[in-house]
């Protein structure tokens, strides 16, 4: 595929996008799990990723996170072409991210702590900023009492809160949230995607793949785009 201009593709899609793709489409085994995907998303947009199980909404997450590579297509991120991205560049491009996993993720014989420390510790971020941007992460999380505990020892809310904490703990542009609040309570689940929100209201760009669509339209102001069978089926805003 040729050098790509705005003239080349949807004439929908706006200069300042911070994620494109250009019809990406991903294979497992020859079997489709995204096909032709074309998708245009500006800074500070909600992104409400909905459909079936299976339908691609995880594996759409996957690409852009760099998880797993496009079969066909391009996706830029912010101007930056993924498919010619240098394994050194790489760490660097995905500290922009922050991602929020339905199962957790969390390292069971680590503290609550030492798990969200982790990511600020891999950037090099000294040891006196680490601290405070843990303890105030944690606080907004509300899990600042937690902070030696174990996950293990942990409902699942509350992991799911410290999944969240650590996502937000290098202040990324993007978060990704696979199922953020699948396995919880309505009450936990609420209290997740408020985090989650509060720092979308401070200008990060939001992608949320979930199911539960009653949950977030009634919380959340953004765009519904409804993956079926690996394609794009609908968008429509959610007022």
């Amino acid at each position: 595929m040729g050098n790509i201009t705005n003239s080349d593709m949807n004439p929908e899609i706006k200069k300042n996008s911070i994620i494109r793709l250009f019809n990406v489409s991903k294979r497992y085994n020859g079997k489709f799990a995204l096909k032709d995907i074309n998708l245009d998303i500006e800074p500070g947009e909600f992104i409400f990723i909905s459909g079936p199980s299976g339908a691609g909404k995880s594996t759409l997450l996957k690409v852009l996170y760099l998880a797993e590579k496009v079969s066909e297509g391009q996706i830029l991120i912010d101007g930056m072409n993924l498919a010619r991205i240098s394994s050194s560049r790489l760490p660097l491009l995905r500290r922009r991210f922050g991602m929020v996993f339905q199962d957790f993720k969390l390292i069971p014989n680590r503290t609550v702590y030492e798990n969200v420390a982790l990511v600020l510790e891999a950037a090099g971020e000294k040891p006196d900023y680490i601290r405070k941007k843990v303890m105030q992460v944690l606080r907004t999380t509300e899990m600042d009492k937690k902070a030696k505990a174990l996950p293990p020892t942990l409902s699942g809310g509350e992991q799911q809160r410290v999944a969240v904490a650590r996502a937000l703990v290098g202040e990324p542009s993007i978060i990704l949230a696979d199922e953020p609040t699948g396995s919880l309570d309505a009450k936990s689940a609420q209290a997740v995607l408020d985090f989650i929100m509060e720092y979308h209201k401070k200008g990060a760009t939001v992608l949320v793949a979930s199911h539960n669509l009653h949950l977030l339209e009634s919380s959340v102001r953004g765009r519904n785009i409804e993956i079926t069978e690996g394609t794009i089926k609908r968008t429509a805003t959610m007022l």
